[in-house]
């Protein structure tokens, strides 16, 4: 849920020189509206986003002597050349505004949370005709309702079979259930009846989407309304002589009490509330959070950041709930009534104003001083010490690593610096035919899958690996050319500008690596190398690694350099090589299928290039379409009966003419 911002723009840019007096606005330029403020280096990528009440107090206290400002802020006002604002005309719109562009830009100077594991959900399908219950990682999806995270994805499994005894919803893979409603038989959890097993018609949709309701409600906490009724029918149960009922259902209350005794009561009152506690240290911030529910630990989760200004704790708290609560769609389902915290944040009424609207109903902000809170708050804060000291280990050894790995790769091909930019290229390919090639980016040991790009070799019928190495490289840095000489007519004197100037994004192509390395051995090196040389570019280092012996060749060398087995460069080198493979192959096989898909139904009467498209997005693979019965075809959108026999009559058709050439059977 997103607020409505009403914006009334006033945007000031100038200066390109790195030195806060040449790009300072002037005496009474800047307006006493609150507001959002940006500063942008000279290459216009923005590096710093901020808010505040009073825009003119707030931009001033940046242009003082560098001498008095933090050392970090001055890093940022030294590395800005401009300086631009935005006025709205409330503080909860400045709020939203300036999450909207941290998220948007990605300010290095900025503060940015980041899980520090993989925390698991428990996750309810309520958006399918037949929800699911199911442990899962990773970002939310729609139609889903989750619950947690937790802290271990086997603790969740456990309380779900044996809630299942209880609320005995679906809880099979897609699979699994198609499966079973086309032999009309349930899967074992049908059969001990831990599944009502709606695939074979034993309930209808309505009746388990009643069950589904009934776990959501009691994992949302509210548990007394369910054990009170389960107990009342065991006694009605008992007084009618029905014995066995009485006992099944003596049964399921032990099994709710079961579930129940591994959420310890943490809070007397059965408040809803997020318990948030901080772990600083002067160059990053650990976060914790235990999501209370019904009194009752539902979740967990962690964070850190680093720190790149000089906030303190009222200001990481700010920050960390404008991106905890402000940053997704289902948000007005998360954020609880209360929510307590070690520290104020500073604009405390506005916060829970903003939150409130996100919620539709009162949410308060505050510290707890005494009892069953102040104790769990304590709790979190152990949490979040030992979640720092963990990551710090873990982070110094991840660094000293990739730092000797990026040294021994530069000591290893004679580089003047380490190389901080990897490009790797790869080309794949079936027997000629469906080239194409992928480029994959590390920056500082690390991948950037967000600079990945994709290449179709556009000489498809002459091309070999050769070949289709120098076409990519003569592409991509044509390109880098291109984007350079375009940065240059922008700017001018004032060095090129690698980033688009309205949206404070790297252009595309925009930066050159500091090691190209091709997936292959010498003569896909000398292709590549041919490939710059024919570009006028002679300062990028190209090497190439053979699968074979992982073998590094350099251009022009007889013999490859052979680095260590136990080599951290070698390993890099190795991953870096191994992902491009594997990112090329993913593109050559989405392709190939689509290309046999699209051949296989050319003939097809009626069946048009976005019918076929529909198709193949529905069933996924050509090897799923040749499985599909002719009912399953005809329900896709656009696909009627008589065309669906047709397109099965022209699978059946192809299959037996590669029955007739491979004398082997096509399974269908």
């Amino acid at each position: 849920m997103r607020l409505p911002i009403t914006l009334s723009m006033a945007v000031r840019r100038v200066g390109a020189v790195p030195d806060p007096l040449s790009y300072r606005p002037k005496p009474g330029e800047i307006p006493t509206e609150p507001g959002v403020y940006r500063f942008r280096d000279k290459q216009r990528r923005v590096i710093y986003v901020g808010k505040a009440k009073n825009l003119r107090a707030r931009l001033s206290s940046y242009f003082q002597d560098i001498g008095n400002l933090h050392q970090r802020t001055a890093s940022m006002v030294t590395t800005a050349a401009s300086v631009e604002w935005t006025v709205v005309k409330t503080e909860v719109e400045a709020l939203q505004l300036e999450y909207s562009w941290i998220k948007e830009f990605d300010p290095r100077f900025n503060v940015k949370y980041r899980d520090d594991k993989s925390y698991p959900w428990l996750a309810v399908t309520v958006g399918d005709e037949f929800p699911r219950v199911m442990v899962g990682r990773g970002a939310k999806r729609k139609g889903t309702r989750y619950f947690g995270p937790y802290s271990h994805a086997w603790a969740i499994r456990e309380t779900v079979d044996i809630l299942l005894r209880v609320f005995p919803m679906r809880s099979c893979s897609n699979g699994v259930f198609k499966r079973s409603q086309q032999i009309g038989r349930p899967c074992l959890l049908g059969y001990i009846d831990k599944c009502a097993a709606p695939c074979v018609g034993n309930v209808s949709a309505d009746e388990h989407r009643a069950i589904v309701d009934d776990f959501c409600e009691f994992m949302a906490g509210r548990t007394k309304p369910f054990t009170k009724r389960i107990e009342q029918e065991m006694y009605a149960a008992s007084d009618a002589l029905d014995f066995e009922k009485a006992a099944r259902l003596r049964d399921d209350l032990g099994a709710m009490q079961k579930a129940l005794e591994k959420q310890a009561v943490v809070l007397g009152d059965g408040a809803d509330a997020d318990v948030i506690a901080l772990a600083e240290d002067p160059l990053e911030v650990a976060v914790q959070v235990f999501y209370v529910r019904g009194g009752r630990v539902r979740g967990q989760r962690g964070w850190v950041a680093d720190r790149t200004d000089d906030s303190g704790t009222a200001d990481l708290v700010e920050n960390f709930l404008l991106q905890l609560y402000a940053g997704g769609d289902d948000t007005g389902d998360t954020v609880p009534k209360e929510i307590l915290v070690p520290v104020l944040p500073p604009d405390t009424a506005t916060f829970e104003q903003l939150l409130s609207d996100l919620r539709g109903s009162r949410v308060s902000i505050r510290v707890p001083q005494r009892g069953d809170k102040k104790s769990l708050q304590e709790s979190v804060a152990r949490n979040a010490a030992e979640s720092l000291a963990i990551h710090k280990t873990k982070r110094a050894s991840d660094l000293t690593t990739r730092n000797l790995a990026l040294a021994e790769i530069a000591d290893a091909l004679g580089l003047d610096d380490a190389p901080l930019r990897i490009e790797c290229y790869d080309v794949s390919h079936t027997q000629g035919t469906e080239i194409v090639a992928s480029m994959v980016v590390f920056e500082d040991g690390l991948a950037r899958k967000g600079e990945y790009r994709r290449f179709v070799i556009r000489d498809q019928d002459g091309s070999d690996d050769v070949a289709a190495m120098h076409e990519v490289i003569t592409r991509r840095f044509r390109r880098l050319l291109d984007e350079q000489a375009r940065s240059e007519e922008r700017m001018g004197e004032d060095g090129p500008m690698l980033v688009d100037p309205d949206t404070g994004r790297p252009r595309k192509f925009a930066y050159a690596p500091g090691l190209v390395v091709v997936d292959g051995g010498a003569p896909q090196v000398a292709a590549a190398q041919r490939a710059l040389d024919e570009l006028g570019i002679d300062d990028i280092p190209i090497c190439g690694l053979a699968k074979r012996l992982e073998e590094v060749w350099l251009p022009g060398e007889e013999d490859p350099v052979i680095l260590p087995r136990s080599s951290e460069g070698l390993y890099l080198l190795q991953r870096v090589r191994d992902e491009a493979h594997r990112f090329a192959i993913a593109h050559h096989r989405g392709r190939r299928s689509k290309s046999m898909v699209e051949s296989l139904l050319d003939d097809v009467p009626g069946l048009g290039e976005v019918r076929r498209k529909t198709l193949l997005r529905h069933f996924g693979s050509l090897k799923k379409l040749r499985e599909a019965e002719a009912a399953d075809i005809a329900a896709v959108p656009g696909i009627g009966p008589r065309t669906a026999e047709a397109i099965k009559d022209a699978i059946t058709a192809s299959d037996a003419t590669r029955t007739q050439k491979t004398g082997k059977t096509t399974a269908t």
